[in-house]
């Protein structure tokens, strides 16, 4: 059968562009902090080119600083003033005072805010002149012409517009080759990737083509070292898959063969009780249709007990118990059985109460398949005996007179349907299977061996003790 295959959009991110973030993201970040640095990196480098000129006006103007008789004056005229003063892009402006503030010469509107270092004779500051924002240097100096007079403060504002464009295209010069750089890296990373993760898109391919049927082994080989143990693991899987489905697939095949012996039996005797007209005969056959039938309903109650019984499709609820009442209690309910059959059913208990943590109800079960095999296969006269002891384990023991199973048959008898050869007595082979899976899931081991006497054979199932005696 073909399984249509349809493309399932995921709404997780892809690696890719998970990759592409992991890079990307501290490259831009990376990128962020060098565009601020380097945008005060600039603007020092631009004020430190045009506030040079700034000092230089106002060392110009300190030439034309001079003594009258009313204080300080400057006499530069205006036509200078215009030459000193001229700038294609920016407006300049000054102003002079006094020590203590009084206006000299130039724009008074000019505010002093800042303060000269001490050792230095240049300050240099942003400011805002009206609606406008300016770079403004303060100079103190002595008059040249007067150097017996007080010192004097000039201040030369200039706007900012040929500084703004020349750190812009600074900037533009450090930050555009890095950009582009990200942008370069970028598409590479994502070819890159795109490339290393074209495996893992053959890999998709592969399995989505597939059968649902072909639990085969995917290769390895070209698929990427990070995804090999994924590959190995679903490996795994699968052959684990595989074996349950072979598993499944033996089972039920011969679970349809077990059942048809009996069901063929109950047709047979169906048909020979509507054939007779002798009511004695038709008796008999009922009585051989209700044997069949009953052997029908053992055989379908032990395949539902195999069934609930596998430690995959269990869900525990254990408690404690004491193994010993409940070995004597499953123990006694033989007993009509035994005595029919003219056996000997004993039961020896340990000396003191063996407290397990398990499910009473399947352990009963467990009892029960095992007395089951051992009073069907001892003959009339023998002996069946029930033991519970206790040691580091607490061990179930359950030794009967039957026919001896040889060793090297013992490996399978815990398998399903497996019965001995040359057996005359009626079985599913399915018994043991069952308590091997019920030992299995209370993580207890089961042994055979020959019995102690030499005749039949000594079953052990050996529980680990989680509870301390009572």
């Amino acid at each position: 059968m073909n399984v249509p295959k349809s493309k399932v959009k995921s709404s997780n991110p892809s690696l890719r562009s998970r990759l592409l973030r992991l890079v990307l993201v501290p490259l831009s970040l990376i990128l962020l902090i060098d565009i601020v640095g380097s945008y005060f990196v600039v603007r020092h480098v631009a004020n430190d080119v045009y506030d040079v000129e700034l000092n230089e006006i106002a060392r110009e103007m300190l030439l034309h600083v001079t003594r009258t008789s009313d204080g300080m004056g400057f006499d530069l005229s205006p036509d200078a003033e215009r030459t000193l003063l001229l700038d294609k892009e920016d407006q300049v402006y000054y102003a002079i005072r006094t020590l203590d503030g009084n206006l000299i010469a130039g724009d008074p509107t000019l505010p002093v805010q800042k303060v000269i270092k001490s050792g230095k004779d240049t300050a240099y500051y942003d400011g805002v002149l009206g609606d406008q924002s300016v770079r403004v240097a303060l100079f103190r100096g002595q008059p040249l012409l007067h150097p017996s007079t007080e010192p004097v403060m000039i201040q030369v504002a200039e706007t900012q517009i040929k500084r703004d464009r020349h750190e812009r295209a600074l900037l533009i010069q450090l930050i555009l080759p890095q950009v582009l750089l990200i942008v370069i890296a970028g598409i590479l990373i994502w070819r890159g990737v795109a490339q290393g993760l074209a495996p893992l898109r053959n890999l998709q391919q592969e399995v989505g083509m597939r059968s649902h049927l072909d639990l085969s082994p995917i290769a390895a080989d070209n698929v990427p070292g990070e995804v090999e143990p994924l590959v190995v693991a679903v490996n795994d899987l699968m052959t684990r898959v595989d074996a349950v489905l072979g598993f499944q697939g033996r089972f039920i095949a011969d679970t349809a063969h077990q059942l048809r012996t009996p069901v063929a039996g109950l047709k047979a005797h169906i048909e020979l009780a509507l054939r007779e007209s002798d009511p004695v005969q038709i008796k008999r056959a009922l009585g051989h249709l209700y044997t069949s039938a009953e052997r029908l309903s053992r055989l379908v109650s032990q395949l539902l007990s195999l069934a609930r019984n596998e430690p995959n499709n269990v869900t525990a609820n254990f408690a404690s118990f004491d193994l010993n009442q409940l070995a004597l209690r499953t123990a006694q309910e033989w007993v009509p059985l035994a005595y029919k059959k003219q056996i000997d059913l004993g039961f020896d208990a340990a000396e003191q109460p063996v407290m397990l943590n398990g499910e009473a109800a399947r352990v009963t079960e467990m009892i029960n398949n095992l007395v089951d095999n051992a009073i069907r296969y001892t003959p009339p006269g023998g002996r069946v005996t029930v033991h519970v002891r206790m040691d580091e384990n607490a061990h179930l023991v359950v030794s009967d007179d039957g026919t001896r199973i040889p060793v090297e048959e013992r490996k399978r008898i815990f398998e399903r349907f497996h019965r001995l050869l040359g057996s005359h007595e009626e079985g599913s082979g399915l018994g043991l299977a069952i308590v091997h899976e019920i030992a299995t899931l209370h993580n207890a081991s089961i042994t055979l061996e020959d019995d102690v006497d030499g005749v039949g054979n000594t079953f052990t199932v050996s529980f680990p003790i989680t509870h301390a005696p009572i």
